[in-house]
């Protein structure tokens, strides 16, 4: 029988409730943003591709979303794999950030801590036991 061990667990716990909770930021600011953006200026998206915060939001919604919870339930679940799809999860992060930053500019305070929450993951990751 092997014996699981407790630290590895509470760190995918973790690693898994904070991934989870990317997820929950991701599903209500995307869901914000395609029903309208009330109160956010069709001026942020001046000389981008995007005529409304529709096109943007569906990508946060199911892009960033969607790789934050699959990653969530792979840390849950223990699967072998967990670590790496961490890795790629903080990528595609980085990614929205970086082009959100490139068109909107630094708007929100929410934009650095999204920075350093994806560091924190990452360095939570690395410290996921690795699989064989």
């Amino acid at each position: 029988m092997k014996k699981t061990r407790k630290p590895a667990s509470t760190l995918r716990y973790t690693l898994g409730v904070l991934l989870a909770f990317g997820a929950l930021n991701a599903f209500g600011g995307g869901y914000y943003g395609m029903s309208g953006a009330e109160g956010v200026p069709l001026e942020w998206l001046e000389g981008s591709p995007f005529k409304n915060f529709f096109i943007p939001s569906l990508i946060l919604f199911i892009v960033v979303g969607g790789s934050f919870l699959a990653t969530a339930i792979l840390c849950f679940a223990g699967y072998k794999y967990a670590r790496q799809s961490v890795f790629a999860t903080v990528a595609i992060v980085y990614t929205w950030l970086i082009v959100q930053m490139i068109i909107i500019g630094y708007v929100s305070w929410m934009q650095p801590t999204t920075a350093g929450w994806g560091i924190l993951c990452l360095i939570l990751a690395w410290y996921l036991p690795k699989q064989k």
